[in-house]
């Protein structure tokens, strides 16, 4: 069972921890524990409950009348809100809960309804985004451990696998080309799959190589297929080099038009210092404008 800091339900829930502080003493709505040294926590229990009081408080609940509820009929509530839609919070929330419990089944149906709610590209922009977003502090505080993250990661990478394999593979021989790949020791591919997804329906003759790839590989596998552009995503630190000692060595040993990249570790690199080929994309906003751009000349 996981234990969770004020502050991390803060940022979980979008309730601020001074609120959360008097929500537990006027109205003993959340319980804390404490470790052997005193500390305060609350559990998995008190997490889920937060999730469903904050979308009742969110759409006008008064909370003296949510204190009163327990838990089963504070989620009762919620269902009778949220009908058959529910919002964006509602399914961050499920899939939070669905996470927590590895429970395959709730994860599922939550991602399922979501992709026939909104579509496939909107669900990724607004809900699974959003999500990896807030579980990303979980990650950091150890409250989610490696087999919570290769639960959700491999579900929500068969979600993908679907969707791309639903689109016809671009062959035109005039079509952009563009290789896709994620450097060595980089394992996260949710980010990778997506664009794979923008640049396929975009029409782009695309080559997806994965996680893990050596450069020396990579350099093969363009030499061979010949494309205009190269993506990666980069958020792992480099064991053997600096980023621009990798960038570097992309920029002069890659035949390429253009080296596209983006990822968190990258956000606070100096755009000034790119190499001349290599263009950083801070937002998704910002490279689907790129593949916009460029899809018209397939």
């Amino acid at each position: 069972m996981a234990q969770y800091s004020i502050k991390e339900l803060e940022h979980l829930s979008g309730i601020k921890a001074h609120t959360l502080r008097i929500w537990e003493q006027r109205y003993q709505l959340l319980q804390p524990k404490r470790t052997q040294t005193n500390i305060r926590y609350y559990d998995d229990a008190d997490l889920k409950n937060l999730l469903n009081v904050a979308l009742l408080y969110q759409d006008g609940y008064k909370i003296s009348k949510i204190a009163q509820l327990p838990p089963d009929l504070v989620a009762q509530e919620v269902l009778k809100i949220t009908g058959d839609e529910p919002g964006q919070e509602q399914l961050i929330n499920q899939m939070i809960v669905a996470m927590v419990e590895l429970d395959e089944v709730l994860f599922e149906r939550v991602l399922s309804r979501a992709i026939l709610q909104l579509g496939f590209s909107a669900t990724v922009r607004s809900v699974i985004y959003p999500f990896l977003n807030k579980i990303g502090l979980l990650w950091q505080t150890g409250n989610i451990t490696p087999a919570h993250e290769h639960f959700m990661s491999q579900l929500v990478r068969q979600k993908m696998l679907v969707a791309i394999d639903a689109l016809p593979v671009v062959t035109k021989p005039d079509a952009p080309r563009v290789v896709l790949y994620l450097p060595e020791g980089e394992m996260h591919e949710i980010s990778l799959m997506y664009v794979h997804y923008l640049l396929r329906s975009a029409g782009m003759y695309t080559l997806y190589l994965g996680q893990h790839l050596p450069l020396t590989d990579l350099a093969k596998a363009v030499q061979y297929f010949k494309p205009a552009f190269v993506y990666s995503v980069f958020t792992t630190p480099f064991l053997r080099t600096t980023v621009s000692d990798y960038l570097e060595e992309m920029n002069n040993t890659l035949p390429v038009k253009q080296i596209l990249i983006s990822g968190s570790l990258l956000h606070y690199f100096p755009v000034k210092e790119l190499p001349a080929k290599v263009s950083f994309f801070k937002e998704i906003e910002e490279l689907e404008n790129w593949i916009q751009r460029n899809s018209a000349l397939a």
